[in-house]
């Protein structure tokens, strides 16, 4: 199973050939090409690349599939005996990414 880790947006993660990755939200239409090339580690196999930090050469060819909205996170603020509560609701958007190719180039 060939795998890479990837970094976007300051978060890291697993990108898998044929897969899904959700990354937070950027400006892309639906079918969009993506190229990540922040590359932090490449798996195929026993064959492992780690970069210092990124791996030279090495990109992620996704496309984006759909936005998508995470789960809700409730805020709810409360002070006793002071007659204050407040709850708000937060819904984190998404861009889904599906993962086409993982290339190790010069």
């Amino acid at each position: 199973m060939k795998y890479a880790i990837v970094e976007d947006g300051g978060k890291q993660y697993k990108a898998v050939e044929g897969g899904y990755i959700d990354v937070d939200r950027f400006a892309a239409e639906a079918g969009d090409a993506v190229d990540l090339s922040r590359v932090l580690l490449v798996a195929d196999g026993d064959a492992v690349l780690v970069g210092t930090p990124v791996v030279a050469g090495a990109k992620v060819q996704a496309t984006v599939v759909e936005e998508v909205k995470g789960p809700k996170v409730i805020v709810f603020k409360y002070r006793p005996k002071k007659r204050y509560r407040v709850k708000t609701g937060h819904r984190q958007k998404y861009t889904r990414l599906q993962i086409h190719s993982i290339t190790v180039g010069e």
